[in-house]
């Protein structure tokens, strides 16, 4: 089988450059090229917040972002506001509902004991006989009924 030489390129002039002679700035990546880093500003991460506490889904708050940013990259530059946008409006909700509880708000208390101490209501059903006699079984059976 014969030797294969390496590719020759081709430059703008569409001369013939060996590959010794060509230039090692030509083709690749290149400083300066491609899309800057994505820097996030202060203001967006107040809005990234902002609307984590409003309860959007990450997808949506993404979408309002700049013109619309991955969730990817979302993740990665705003997981602190992530974070304590959520804990910060249920942090205030809590104590919304804590104020509530503690000025007598029924409803409120009926709900924080539900959730918070894990109360919760039971129903009890017991069947009897006639003036609270045990029931008797003397026959179980079953019973098969066929369609058509």
């Amino acid at each position: 089988m014969p030797k294969l030489e390496k590719p020759i390129l081709k430059n703008k002039n569409t001369k013939i450059v060996p590959e010794k002679e060509r230039d090692p700035n030509y083709g690749g990546a290149r400083e300066g090229a491609g899309r800057p880093a994505f820097e996030p500003t202060p203001a967006e991460q107040k809005q990234v917040e902002a609307l984590s506490g409003y309860g959007l889904p990450i997808d949506q708050i993404g979408a309002l972002v700049r013109d619309g940013i991955s969730v990817d990259t979302l993740r990665a530059h705003f997981s602190a506001e992530l974070q304590s946008g959520k804990a910060k409006a249920n942090a205030q909700v809590g104590k919304t509902l804590f104020s509530k509880v503690m000025a007598g708000d029924t409803t409120a208390a009926i709900w924080w004991s539900k959730t918070q101490m894990r109360w919760a209501e039971t129903q009890k059903h017991e069947l009897t006989g006639a003036d609270g006699v045990p029931l008797e079984f003397t026959k179980i059976e079953r019973v098969v009924i066929k369609n058509g």
